[in-house]
C-alpha cells in the first residue's frame, strides 16, 4: 500500500490523508542531525504533501504535530509555508498542536496533508505493462539532504509531471529505497519485477522523498525529460509475469 488513506466524501470525491514524521532532527542537544526548525517543517511537509498530491488530489489542509516546544512552532509553520509555495499551493489552512506540558530530549514532529480527489481520476494502479519507468532526483538522507540539495527532485516539477497526459503514476520514494518502492508499485498494478537496471543505488534511503518514481507512456518520454532535465534517471524494469489483482 502507498502511505495514503482514502475516505469516501460523496459519490464523486474521496478524502486523501497522508502523513510523515521526523524524529531526532532539530535543535535539541540530543538530536542526531542539527538543523533549524524551519528546515524540519519544510522537509516534513514535503513528504506528506508529495504523497497526497501524487495521487492527483487537490490540497485542502496542512497540519503539524509539534513535540519540540512552543518556540519551534513559528519556524515549523514558516517551513511548511515554504513547501506550499514551492508546490504552487495557496490559500490552504495550516493548523496543529504543540506538546507544551512536557519537554522531550529529542525533537519530534508529525505532519499531515489532507486533500480530495475524484474517485475516477486517482493516479493509483494506472501503470500498464507497456509503461516506461524513471526516477526523478537522487536518493538522499540525513546531512546529504542539505549538502546535495541541488540533486534532489525540486518540488516545482511535481505539478507539471502530474499534469502531463502521458504520466501514469508518481510515487515518492522513502527510507526503504527505490527498489522497494518499485516492487510495491508493480505489485499494486498486478506485476512482479524480475530485475531493475539503473545507475542509481536501489537500496539507499531517499529520506524526505528526495526522489520519485514515475511511470509513463513511452511516446511522452521527450516531454518528461524536458520537464525533469538533469533530474531524470531511467529505470529499466523487467517484469517476470503479470499477477491477478486482488
Amino acid at each position: 500500500m502507498r502511505d495514503v488513506q482514502f475516505l469516501p466524501l460523496d459519490e464523486t470525491y474521496e478524502l486523501v490523508i497522508a502523513v510523515d514524521n521526523i524524529g531526532g532532527v532539530g535543535l535539541k542537544e540530543n538530536d542526531i542531525v542539527n538543523v533549524d526548525y524551519e528546515t524540519v517543517g519544510h522537509f516534513g511537509m514535503r513528504v506528506a504533501m508529495l504523497e497526497c498530491l501524487a495521487t492527483g488530489a487537490q490540497p485542502l489542509s496542512a497540519m503539524i504535530h509539534n513535540f519540540c516546544g512552543d518556540e519551534a512552532w513559528q519556524p515549523l509553520v514558516s517551513g511548511v509555508k515554504q513547501t506550499l509555495r514551492e508546490l504552487g499551493i495557496e490559500h490552504i489552512s495550516i493548523t496543529g498542536s504543540t506538546e507544551s506540558n512536557f519537554s522531550l530530549i529529542q525533537s519530534a514532529v508529525g505532519f499531515l496533508a489532507i486533500g480530495k480527489v475524484k474517485k475516477n481520476e486517482k493516479k493509483i494502479a494506472k501503470t500498464p505493462l507497456s509503461a516506461k519507468w524513471a526516477v526523478i532526483g537522487l536518493p538522499l538522507v540525513g546531512a546529504d539532504v542539505l549538502k546535495r540539495r541541488d540533486q534532489m527532485a525540486p518540488l516545482s516539477l511535481l505539478q507539471p509531471l502530474i499534469q502531463t497526459e502521458g504520466v501514469y503514476e508518481i510515487l515518492p520514494v522513502g527510507s526503504k529505497g527505490i527498489g522497494y518502492e518499485a516492487k510495491m508499485l508493480a505489485n499494486m498494478n498486478g506485476m512482479e519485477i524480475k530485475d531493475i537496471q539503473t545507475e542509481l543505488d536501489l537500496y539507499a534511503s531517499a529520506g524526505p522523498a528526495t526522489c520519485w518514481i514515475v511511470t509513463y507512456d513511452p511516446s511522452y518520454e521527450s516531454t518528461i525529460r524536458s520537464i525533469a532535465k538533469n533530474w531524470f534517471h531511467p529505470l529499466v524494469v523487467n517484469i517476470n509475469h503479470r499477477q491477478s489483482l486482488p
